[in-house]
């Protein structure tokens, strides 16, 4: 073992055992206590282990099926480097279903025993690294489960000792003397096993399904309904008529709409659908919303006609016949709801759209993209009153979950499958091979496949079903050609268990309702975010056996691969940092896991690389296709609520001064006069972002009214939960009037971008907009419109950011911001470079990575993350203990806190902009400062001063591994 390792094991249990002030130790080596955090959770932690370690040994009580999937990513990387391990695991009380042995045998380089020793209920994990000699390991409460890696809270901690520490060879005797004593898993075991299986508490579990049966729980609106419900309501306050609803797939769209009515009260209300079968499930649902007798609800199809029900349930195609549209008078129902919105654009639906005069009428769906060139947000009089997005859905687990696994698609002549290969290569007999041999690997949730193939044509999407059957996995293709009646056959042959998979184009990116699916296969390229959301969410819906869907995305050199994180992500930021950060360390969301292989990660690096996010050219194509879903010029507003970009883009650019000068590059017949172009630039630059709800908030209410008191502003800071102080409503003034921007580079220089008026001034106790931009307001004229825009977008992302403090964890700020938001009186960002020493704040900037050799400290120098709650931070140079700004940072007061707080934000890279990652507040650790040299390559060394600074938050540790770019 190195001297180095040494010193960090020996603090690592000084620090963590003794005293948490001796801890020196990188987080590699600081013991943990690990419990599922947001952003930290127990698998981060085990996968990090598994993919710097030599070896490795579980031994895990229960394992579950449900975690395998992104486990077998991280062992098939493994693999390829030679590394292997051992699971030892249990029969104890049956939990450990047959299925997860057989999962466990395809797994190469692992061997798998199970423990004979009554009563086996370990839970830990033993990684060797025998090069360092030293060992770690994680022990605890975390069995080998979904749950408990992901989302439970547990208790384990996390250690690392010499090979030949005293616990450790406890440890490492144990699991010797475990696994001799254990029980090879083979064939023949499984086989066994399976003939004395008994489910776990399968009776009680028969009991509680038999009791919910006979006494339903109320149902009452999730988080996103209740906004959904907030919106519509909002939506026929000012007078709409008609709305949208687009909810995902399986995410309770008819009950939202029972929830809607329930509000609304209608006298009597007409559900429209296209399929007779769903009008008694539809039906059953609204009654366990609204109640009531049975005879309010009725059904009018081609066998029953109850059309004087309150609440009356029908099909398109009974009600859109003459003789039965005239029964009804026009005014019959005060609510329409029409299920499956997207066909709503029919010659039927259109028919009785045009009859029925309703008070509302709503429209739900979640696919409302089609392939001719009717809208059918024009049908809805463009409101979208709610979107509900897959991430969120997931994350309110309304949806079954999933886990996405990126792999390499299959090499041919040394080539990788791209968008121009020919098709021999496309649907060749070594292809099928290959993709067989990767969805016997990774599996699926069940006891039996039943998946959706997605290819990019239809010869291949033939031949690959064609060889599938020869393969003895029975499957059928479908394309547009095949009649309704055809596809609707294939549907039902794959959820009887006829057929194993269906192999198709685009035909099932939506209408198609499969909640059996248990893997979605994409062997072909991702040509938008819409269709492949639209293609992963086929498998989404939740169903009975069935726990999680298994996404294989057989990634080729496809130019369009810098896609598949954003999709995945749903990220509007068009930000390589962010995607390339998504990439690195993925996002756990809700129970899903997103997951690539090495190369696979390497193939979408080069996408992203090559491709510019935030071109003129794709907001243009952004743009278009909002214009087209709304039916009018976008709004920044609806780009934020609907759309595929985030506003803060068009403030961001660098070529646009506002939204202004992007409506007339997409030849928008518009005009401001220069001063009103000046006032919405110093908006959208210093106010859009949403980062302080304070000068949003004022100039909302000096739209309203000419005139706002002291008491009158601070009322709204209260209403709105924001803090303030007397240094935070001077810095709001010094923004409004411009002063905060007056740099001194010259006496007379002034915010000449801006003007050289204030927005707003302050004065004998109140605020006033300036008489030109009244008078602009007054018009109601495009100023008006995109001045409000403007402030109401800033509003709406300033949901993301906390409005009882300046900072929000790990958001991310850029200089200027932070001088903002301490409420400096001027914006000094332009000379601070690594911080800057305040009376009461010093923000310190990092860049963790430095691109430039030549522009590199010494290496021993460098700051550096000692573990998730400590950094070693430098002054510049020249600095001394005795120098003013050093001694300002180390003063403390009585209680010995310091007087000047050190507040943390960090970047990556240099490649990722002029944003950092608040990290959070510091404190300096006593006695840390210590006065150094360092050399600076062809320069004379120079002193410095190092000390530690304590996170009073320690980094969680997806952000730890990201920013330190260990990920």
């Amino acid at each position: 073992m190195t001297e180095n390792i040494a010193a960090e094991l020996l603090s690592s249990v000084l620090g963590g055992f003794i005293d948490k002030e001796k801890n020196s130790a990188t987080e590699e080596f600081s013991p943990r206590l690990l419990s599922n955090k947001k952003g930290d959770t127990v698998w981060d932690h085990l996968k990090y282990e598994l993919q710097n370690c030599s070896h490795f040994t579980f031994a895990v009580a229960f394992i579950t099926s449900d975690m395998l999937v992104p486990l077998k990513v991280v062992l098939a990387d493994l693999a390829k480097q030679g590394i292997k391990g051992k699971i030892l695991t249990s029969d104890y009380l049956s939990f450990n279903q047959p299925k997860v042995f057989k999962e466990l045998l395809k797994i190469p380089n692992i061997t798998v025993k199970v423990s004979v020793q009554s009563g086996f209920h370990a839970k830990g994990y033993f990684f060797e690294h025998i090069k360092e000699n030293y060992v770690s390991a994680i022990i605890g409460s975390a069995n080998l489960t979904r749950a408990a890696l992901l989302a439970n809270y547990e208790w384990n901690i996390r250690l690392s000792s010499y090979t030949n520490g005293e616990v450790t060879q406890e440890l490492r005797q144990s699991l010797k003397e475990a696994w001799q004593n254990a029980v090879p898993v083979t064939s023949t075991w499984i086989k066994t096993y399976e003939l004395d299986y008994v489910p776990q508490n399968s009776s009680s579990k028969n009991k509680a399904a038999t009791t919910k049966k006979l006494s339903l729980p109320q149902i009452k609106p999730n988080k996103m309904q209740q906004d959904a419900l907030k919106e519509l309501h909002n939506l026929r306050a000012g007078g709409g008529k008609r709305g949208l609803v687009i909810s995902a797939t399986g995410t309770g769209k008819t009950y939202l709409g029972a929830f809607d009515v329930q509000q609304f009260k209608p006298k009597k209300l007409l559900f429209v659908v296209h399929r007779e079968q769903i009008l008694e499930k539809a039906m059953s649902s609204f009654k366990r919303i609204l109640g009531g007798e049975s005879c309010d609800y009725g059904i009018l199809s081609g066998n029953r006609f109850d059309q004087n029900a309150r609440y009356l349930f029908a099909t398109i195609q009974t009600l859109s016949k003459d003789a039965v549209l005239k029964q009804f008078s026009k005014e019959t129902f005060d609510y329409l709801l029409i299920d499956e919105a997207h066909r709503a654009g029919a010659k039927t639906y259109r028919k009785v759209l045009a009859y029925f005069k309703p008070q509302f009428c709503l429209g739900m769906t979640a696919t409302p993209e089609r392939n001719d060139d009717f809208s059918i947000y024009q049908l809805f009089d463009y409101n979208i009153a709610y979107e509900i997005r897959l991430q969120d859905a997931l994350e309110e687990r309304m949806l079954c979950p999933f886990h996405y696994v990126g792999i390499q698609d299959y090499e041919y002549q040394g080539k990788v499958i791209a968008d121009q290969t020919p098709l021999r290569f496309l649907a060749s007999k070594k292809r099928v091979d290959y993709l067989l041999k990767q969805l016997n690997y990774y599996g699926y949730s069940g006891n039996k496949a039943r998946g959706l193939i997605f290819c990019s044509r239809k010869d291949e999407a033939r031949k690959i079903a064609q060889l599938l059957c020869e393969k003895g996995h029975p499957a059928a293709a479908l394309s547009g050609e095949d009649t309704i009646d055809y596809r609707q056959k294939a549907v039902l042959k794959l959820e009887q268990g006829e057929l194993e998979y269906l192999v198709t184009i685009d035909i099932f990116n939506e209408g198609i309702d499969i909640p059996s699916i248990n893997q979605v296969v994409m062997l072909r390229s991702t040509q938008s975010s819409i269709v492949f959301i639209q293609q992963l969410g086929r498998g989404l819906r939740k169903a009975a056996e069935k726990d999680f869907v298994t996404i294989l995305d057989f990634i080729g050199n496809y130019k369009n691969n810098y896609l598949i994180p954003l999709s995945l992500t749903g990220d509007k930021s068009r930000s390589k940092d962010s995607v390339r950060e998504d990439l690195a360390v993925p996002p756990v969301i809700g129970l899903s896991t997103i997951n690539f292989t090495k190369v696979a990660r390497e193939r979408i690096y080069e996408a992203i690389q090559a491709v510019k996010l935030d071109s003129l050219a794709s907001l243009r194509n952004g743009y278009r296709e909002l214009k087209q879903k709304l039916g009018r010029i976008p709004l920044l507003f609806d780009f934020q609520k609907f759309g595929t970009v985030d506003a803060a883009v068009f403030a961001e650019n660098h070529l646009l001064a506002n939204y202004y000068h992007f409506l007339l590059k997409m030849k928008e017949n518009v005009f401001l006069s220069a001063y009103e172009d000046q006032v919405l630039s110093f908006v959208t630059k210093e106010l859009l972002n949403g980062m302080r709800r304070h000068e949003l908030l004022l100039l909302s209410m000096l739209m309203e009214q000419a005139q706002i008191t002291d008491s009158e502003y601070i009322n709204l800071l209260k209403k709105h939960s924001c803090y303030y102080d007397e240094q935070t409503l001077k810095s709001v003034s010094q923004i409004l009037n411009l002063n905060f921007f007056r740099i001194k580079a010259g006496k007379k220089l002034k915010s000449k971008a801006y003007g050289e008026r204030p927005i707003a001034e302050h004065k004998n106790g109140s605020y006033r907009l300036n008489a030109d931009i009244q008078a602009s307001l007054a018009k109601k004229s495009l100023f008006s419109r995109l001045f409000k825009d403007a402030l109401n977008t800033g509003l709406y992302k300033a949901r993301d950011y906390k409005a009882d403090r300046p900072f929000t964890l790990y958001r991310k700020y850029t200089r200027k911001d932070v001088c903002r938001l301490l409420n400096w009186e001027k914006d000094v960002s332009a000379p601070m470079y690594g911080y800057r020493v305040g009376s009461r704040a010093c923000p310190i900037f990092i860049t963790y990575l430095k691109d430039d050799p030549e522009k590199k400290r010494s290496a021993s120098y460098e700051n550096e993350f000692i573990n998730t709650s400590l950094i070693r931070w430098y002054t510049r140079s020249p600095r001394h203990l005795y120098s003013t700004e050093v001694k300002q940072l180390l003063q403390a007061d009585e209680d010995g806190e310091n007087i000047v707080k050190p507040y943390l934000f960090i970047k990556k890279s240099d490649a990722e902009g002029k944003s950092f990652f608040y990290c959070g507040e510091c404190s300096i650790e006593k006695d840390s400062a210590a006065e150094q040299l360092i050399s600076v390559p062809h320069k004379k060394a120079r002193s410095v001063v190092s000390m530690i600074l304590r996170l009073k938050m320690p980094l969680q540790y997806n952000r730890f591994l990201s920013l330190t770019g260990k990920g």
